[in-house]
Formats: structure tokens, sequence, C-alpha cells
């Protein structure tokens, strides 16, 4: 009998020093898989850090693009009036050329109207 008594106390013996390691390798487990996968571990991070890389690089190009149209527009200024540019802003409206002019036509944009006969380009 003394057997039968032992038997369940060593069994409770190696169930505490097992159960409680494994629970805590357990927890230790699940916070390390969310630290990288989880939505905002690792993974997430760095995906993330990629969408900001490629917004910072359309940022940089709109700010370039708004800075060429500022410059422009302050050409067209009263106080600091470019006369080439405004010559290049009457053509483009008036959709008329100077008979010195070379039109190239780049490809994927719309093809511009024909150009005006004026009295001073007539062939």
């Amino acid at each position: 009998m003394i057997a039968v008594r032992t038997f369940p106390h060593a069994l409770n013996r190696v169930l505490r020093q097992v159960v409680g390691p494994l629970l805590g390798a357990s927890v230790v487990a699940y916070f390390a898989y969310y630290t990288v996968q989880g939505d905002r571990g690792l993974m997430a991070l760095n995906h993330l850090q990629g969408e900001v890389v490629k917004a910072e690089a359309v940022l940089a190009e709109v700010k370039a693009e708004r800075e060429e149209v500022q410059r422009r527009v302050q050409l067209l200024r009263p106080d600091n009036l470019d006369p080439d540019m405004l010559e290049e802003r009457a053509r483009i409206l008036l959709n008329q050329t100077h008979p010195d002019d070379l039109v190239i036509l780049l490809p994927g944009r719309p093809a511009p109207l024909p150009p005006q006969v004026t009295p001073g380009n007539r062939p």
C-alpha cells in the first residue's frame, strides 16, 4: 500500500514541475508570435515604414511641381512680368504660333488644334 500512496504523490510532483514551465513557455510564445505577426508587430511596422517612404516620395514630387507652378505664376505677376512668359501664355491661350516656331507633338498628349492664321504668320 505504500507504493499506491507514493504514485499519486509522485505524479502530482511531476505535473507541478512540468505544467508551470509549460504554461510559462506558452505565454512567452504567445507574446513572441504577436510581437512579430500581430497588428502592431514588427511585420506591420515594416509595412508602414514602406508606405511612409512611398508617401514621402509622392510628397517630394508634388512639392516640386507646386514650386514650378509658383515660379511660373510669379513670372506673370504685374510687378514682375516676364515678356517671354507672357508671350508663351498668350500663344497657348490663343492657339497661335509664330512662323519661326517649331511644334513638337509629345506622345500621350492630345494633339492641339491647328494654329490660326494671323496677319503676322500668313504663308
